[in-house]
């Protein structure tokens, strides 16, 4: 079993910034893709941001040239830079990991409980 504990949420101006963490533990033999994902009221879940292991990323068109993601494996932990913060950018944000608990386990995703990010002035 794996747990993923997200930080960094908070209120924030328009145009302000926010680094998101969100941190694994537990049962871990590797980390695979690592995503962030917002859940805006009245609005579906939408992926953020994804990076694989070997370090590709992806990004949703709203958060291209503002947003960031990385992650450090020596800490299990995956970060979401966000830069020019607008208010459409509300929303809780959850991380998602894919883990395996041994060479030979089937990959598994988590689910983090999530951290709010509310951009207002």
């Amino acid at each position: 079993q794996v747990q993923l504990v997200e930080s960094g949420g908070g209120l924030v101006q328009p145009g302000g910034s926010l680094t998101l963490s969100c941190a694994a533990s537990g049962r871990i033999f590797s980390l695979g893709t690592m995503e962030w994902y917002c859940l805006a009221p009245g609005k579906e879940r939408e992926l953020v941001a994804r990076i694989t292991n070997g370090g590709s990323t992806n990004f949703a068109d709203s958060v291209k040239g503002r947003f960031t993601i990385s992650r450090d494996n020596a800490k299990n932990t995956v970060y979401l830079q966000m830069n020019n913060l607008k208010p459409d950018d509300t929303a809780l944000y959850h991380c998602r990991v894919t883990s395996k608990s041994s060479y030979y386990a089937i990959p598994t995703d988590y689910w983090g409980q999530g951290t709010q990010v509310t951009v207002s002035s």
